[in-house]
């Protein structure tokens, strides 16, 4: 009899090396990736700010990592294009709002490991702005390789509806009925629970775009004024925290979740932010006041938070000092479902599991706006390392002198050590196609 209890033991782990599969228990890690709208680094408490309370944040910051210098686009849509393709702007950033549907997104990856996906939030990619072809095609999310959705900007201008207080918001197809009372953050995070819910005995992938904290800044339902309908729409930078605020509450809320459906170990959450804070913000931070530098290629407009969270392999909190870019995003997913990718990017994996990674030597922005000439004027290309910077056109900053960038390293300030370090920088460009002016 033991004879035979044996061979049938053997019989099941050779069916199941066979088939190249693991044990059905061993589910899959499931995946959220947060990306707030218009958010610098300098916004949460867990990076020094002292102007607004992240409680939320600051406790998957404080049980995860966080990362100190994550690198980013400056502006919205080169950010999107980024992140979901690993690729650097000069390979696929065509319009401002828009990503060409010839392109593998992170979604396609997630799907083809057997992922249900979801994205809910800011859409924004297809080319309302210009009218391009398929500008008003629904399905366009799907064609991407989310399953689900829930978006504002999908096939409808700003001007025709916005994402706040009485949002227009399309969802599978739909136009959702709302009204003055309907909240648009609070309807994707509903949305996204739902499908937790629904796919918590698979494995998912949530997508979160968010629409906060980007301008304009009006009451959420915790601000004192909500209660007076006729001022929901009211605009005043004064409630830009309020909106940070309730960020960390939408956030908080997905973690409840997860702890609720036993879903919370087995599962990777990323909060990044897709490019620095808006230019009317100043915040303050125990080291001193920062002004929002979006659409800027200077620290403040590109210098965005990234915490990571994922009890089930980071079993505490650390601070990750080395260097991320957005075109990383890509690749780290593909390692964690054991797909091969070929894109620009640095899978920062072995950092999630808690293996020896040091980062990457550079990070490299391609930044070429699209968006009229007060965006355009900020048009450029920088390679840098943590401390140093170097423009395409030979502009060299120690920013950890110069964070402002308003003096450039003088020729009798290099010395041999920091030479090399720029000829290091100079070699980034030396791969990358040469920067067009007459634009």
């Amino acid at each position: 009899m033991m004879r035979l209890i044996n061979y049938l033991i053997l019989l099941g782990f050779l069916l199941v090396s066979l088939s190249g599969c693991e044990p059905r228990y061993k589910k899959a890690t499931n995946i959220i990736l947060i990306m707030a709208d218009d958010m610098g680094y300098e916004c949460l408490g867990s990076y020094g700010c002292t102007s607004y309370s992240t409680p939320a944040l600051d406790r998957l910051a404080e049980n995860g990592i966080r990362v100190t210098h994550c690198i980013s686009q400056p502006l919205c849509t080169p950010s999107r294009d980024k992140i979901m393709t690993g690729l650097y702007n000069y390979r696929n950033y065509e319009y401002f709002e828009y990503l060409n549907p010839n392109q593998r997104t992170f979604a396609h990856l997630m799907k083809e490991a057997g992922y249900a996906t979801c994205i809910a939030g800011k859409w924004q990619l297809n080319g309302l702005f210009y009218k391009l072809d398929g500008y008003q095609d629904n399905t366009r999310p799907y064609h991407f390789g989310f399953d689900e959705y829930c978006l504002w900007q999908l096939t409808h201008t700003r001007s025709e509806g916005e994402r706040y207080a009485h949002p227009l918001i399309e969802q599978n197809g739909e136009i959702l009925p709302v009204d003055s009372s309907s909240y648009g953050p609070d309807i994707f995070c509903d949305y996204m629970l739902d499908f937790i819910e629904r796919n918590r005995e698979s494995s998912f992938f949530v997508y979160y775009p968010m629409v906060l904290v980007h301008d304009p800044f009006v009451p959420t339902p915790d601000s004192e004024i909500w209660n007076q309908p006729e001022h929901r729409f009211d605009r005043d930078n004064r409630y830009f925290k309020d909106m940070v605020e309730y960020t960390d509450k939408i956030i908080g809320r997905l973690v409840d979740k997860l702890i609720t459906l036993d879903l919370d170990k087995n599962t990777l959450i990323m909060f990044t932010g897709d490019n620095g804070t808006s230019r009317a913000i100043t915040t303050d931070t125990d080291h001193g006041q920062i002004r929002g530098g979006k659409g800027k290629t200077t620290d403040a407009g590109t210098h965005v938070p990234l915490i990571i969270y994922w009890p089930a392999k980071i079993k505490k909190g650390k601070v990750f000092n080395g260097l991320i870019e957005f075109s990383d995003f890509y690749p780290t997913l593909g390692d964690i479902v054991g797909i091969q990718t070929a894109t620009d990017g640095v899978s920062f994996y072995r950092l999630l599991i808690g293996k020896k990674f040091t980062g990457r030597e550079t990070a490299f922005v391609h930044y070429d706006p699209e968006w009229g000439d007060f965006a355009n004027q900020f048009r450029n290309q920088f390679a840098r390392t943590i401390r140093y910077k170097l423009y395409q056109d030979g502009r060299f900053y120690d920013l950890e002198e110069d964070i402002l960038e308003q003096h450039p390293v003088s020729e009798e300030e290099i010395t041999e050590e920091i030479l090399g370090i720029r000829d290091a920088l100079q070699q980034v460009f030396d791969q990358v196609p040469d920067w067009v002016e007459d634009k």
